[in-house]
């Protein structure tokens, strides 16, 4: 089973939980889509609800994730047959946990193996691959086969449904590339970033400020606690060169 899978959170602090969930699942003779929104006790920051447009009032008499019929669906597919296929998956994966569902299956990160493939983009966004792979072009026919979607004229970007549908969308660009299992290989396995995209050094090489600024690198492995693993990985990789 293909579990292709976004989630939308109160907000990006440690406290924060899920408040909608979109799944769209292949199986060999199955085609689901589910899209909930829930209530995990925990309000919802006017930041979040700027990005992912969800309200306190909209999940007000909301059920908590357990009682929703996404738990139930993963939990029936919680086994080593099923791939759980999202953008940044580590994210997705640790707020099911924060909500109490521990993930049994495989993952396949759609985030990291475009790094790995198509390395030359200059952003990795879900919705700027969206438009630079030209994923647009497929969705709304795709869109047609789950009947949540066709009810929209829309593809909102930070819509748990739309994402899972965008994710599912380039997981098959991806596969174009390589088989399933190279793809699961590859989510496992760290990138080397070449550039930074943020910072005072946004754009320029990380091995050349490693000879220029090496204290700054070093600062960054000391002081950004969330920073991204591959970025952390490539720092260490260059300071160690």
């Amino acid at each position: 089973m293909l579990i292709f899978l976004d989630v939308e959170t109160t907000g990006l602090e440690k406290s924060d939980k899920i408040c909608s969930i979109g799944i769209i699942a292949v199986g060999e003779n199955e085609l689901v889509s589910k899209y909930e929104l829930v209530n995990e006790g925990k309000k919802i920051s006017p930041k979040a609800s700027s990005i992912n447009h969800i309200t306190n009032e909209m999940i007000k008499d909301k059920k908590a994730f357990k009682e929703s019929d996404a738990w139930k669906f993963l939990q029936e597919h919680n086994n080593e047959n099923s791939t759980i296929v999202a953008h940044n998956v580590n994210f997705d994966i640790k707020m099911l946990l924060v909500s109490g569902f521990i993930w049994h299956g495989r993952v396949i990160d759609t985030l990291r193996v475009t790094k790995h493939l198509i390395p030359e983009c200059e952003y990795f966004s879900l919705q700027f691959l969206r438009y630079e792979l030209k994923l647009y072009q497929n969705e709304k026919k795709e869109a047609l086969k789950y009947s949540l979607l066709a009810q929209n004229s829309e593809f909102i970007a930070h819509n748990a449904f739309s994402d899972a549908l965008h994710v599912k969308l380039l997981y098959e660009y991806l596969r174009e590339m390589k088989k399933h299992d190279e793809l699961v290989k590859l989510s496992l396995t760290h990138v080397l970033i070449e550039k930074f995209d943020f910072g005072k050094y946004s754009g320029r090489y990380i091995e050349e400020i490693s000879m220029c600024d090496r204290g700054y690198l070093e600062w960054m492995l000391l002081n950004i606690a969330d920073l991204d693993e591959d970025l952390r990985y490539s720092v260490n990789r260059y300071l160690s060169a």
